[in-house]
């Protein structure tokens, strides 16, 4: 599983590579366009020179069979040097630019190519001057294809590129955030020891303590102060071991969800009764394995659960409810607690957000952590509420397919397999 930084950076190398791409394929589309605009536009006024040249001159110097001239001359039609292509000539053209119509320049598509036609008229009558396109409408049909191919390489060689420059220019961003890895696990693994002396000591000093009522609530209060920032730097140092390669952590196994359950169900089970709070486990009755880090999946389901007995009041209920759609299996922690507002659904799991009702109870990790070790192991977490109606929160997992039942092969009497075979021939 590739871990959240890796994916990151790739993404990061992927979008540069992308960028690079669009950009030279966007600046070879506009060269290309500019090209082939450029060539019809010169291509169209060569033709139009060469039909007034010819309609003037009478000739063309566009090779013969071609380009066609066709005189009307005191109503008789000529035409050469070769014969006109079918439809033509344009009689009726020829008539009305002589009888003092305007010139008139109009084209003519036909299979393969297309006819331009000038009609003009003459001291004597009107001329028509045919010109076939067909070799410059195949330079152009050239151009296309020899841009599409230059096109085709110059975006490979681009993504090529781009990705040689994303690498490069990426490669800082990872190495900041390994060693910004190392420096979270490194401190939080040297803090944890003084912490846990600073909170032991205070743990002492308050069961000690004689002093007044107030002097005793600060001591408590230190003591709680010193075991929320004992859990604040095991959640930093969890997360560091989370975003580690997948070959510095543990080895994924196979985990029975329903016996997690039961397990993380049952420790609560003494402080939900302290807390006057009904739980209720529901399993398939069955193993649900899915692939991970037992002790990770442990604190995922504990720490819902414990979410779930803080923000739930005293006559409250909560549900764990376990089972496998299809090919995942669910987690399902909900409650009929204080519940959270819609819009904060995707919020809850940012690192130190606090919901409004947070208090000074928690630093806004825990869920945050937790989402990191369900994509850590390839599922989802999502969670819905109402303020005054409760929160529900669901954790899939790519389940692990139960593996095939073999056949079993049970031998009957007579206990040698030639006899039985032979009995059940006779049988037969």
């Amino acid at each position: 599983m590739i871990s959240s930084e890796r994916a990151m950076v790739a993404r990061a190398r992927l979008r540069m590579a992308v960028f690079v791409g669009l950009a030279v394929g966007t600046l070879l589309t506009v060269v290309g366009a500019i090209a082939y605009a450029t060539l019809v536009t010169s291509q169209e006024r060569q033709i139009q020179r060469e039909l007034a040249w010819g309609a003037t001159y009478g000739s063309i110097s566009g090779p013969v069979g071609c380009n066609w001239i066709i005189r009307l001359d005191d109503g008789i039609v000529r035409a050469g040097p070769v014969p006109p292509p079918p439809g033509f000539p344009q009689r009726d053209a020829l008539d009305h630019v002589a009888a003092g119509a305007p010139t008139q320049i109009t084209t003519v598509d036909v299979p393969g190519t297309v006819l331009h036609v000038r009609t003009q008229a003459t001291a004597t009558g009107a001329v028509q001057v045919v010109f076939d396109a067909r070799y410059q409408i195949a330079d152009r049909r050239h151009l296309l294809w020899a841009f599409t191919l230059a096109a085709a390489f110059g975006l490979l060689a681009a993504s090529v590129t781009g990705w040689i420059v994303g690498h490069r220019s990426v490669a800082p961003l990872a190495e900041a955030l390994a060693r910004q890895r190392r420096f979270v696990a490194d401190a939080s693994h040297e803090l944890r020891t003084p912490i846990a002396q600073v909170h032991t000591r205070a743990q002492m000093i308050a069961r000690r303590s004689h002093s007044a009522p107030a002097e005793r609530r600060d001591l408590e209060r230190l003591v709680g102060t010193t075991r929320r920032l004992g859990e604040i730097v095991d959640e930093l140092l969890l997360s560091a071991r989370l975003a580690a390669a997948p070959d510095d952590g543990p080895a994924r196994e196979p985990v029975d969800l329903t016996a997690l359950a039961t397990d993380v169900t049952a420790t609560e089970t003494a402080r939900a009764a302290e807390r006057q709070v009904t739980v209720t486990l529901s399993t398939p009755g069955a193993a649900l394995p899915v692939a991970g880090i037992r002790s990770a999946l442990h604190r995922v389901i504990a720490e819902l659960l414990a979410n779930a007995l803080t923000h739930t009041p005293a006559g409250g209920e909560i549900t764990v409810t376990v089972k496998a759609v299809r090919d995942t299996a669910e987690v399902v922690v909900a409650d009929t607690g204080d519940g959270f507002d819609p819009a904060d659904a995707d919020r809850l799991f940012d690192r130190f957000h606090r919901g409004p009702a947070a208090g000074d109870r928690r630093f806004g990790l825990g869920l945050a952590l937790l989402k990191e070790v369900v994509t850590g192991h390839g599922g989802t977490i999502t969670a819905e509420g109402h303020p005054g109606r409760g929160a529900t929160f669901t954790v899939r997992l790519p389940r692990i397919p139960a593996p095939p039942r073999r056949p079993s092969r049970r031998r009957l009497w007579p206990p040698h397999p030639r006899a039985a075979t032979l009995k059940v021939r006779e049988r037969l």
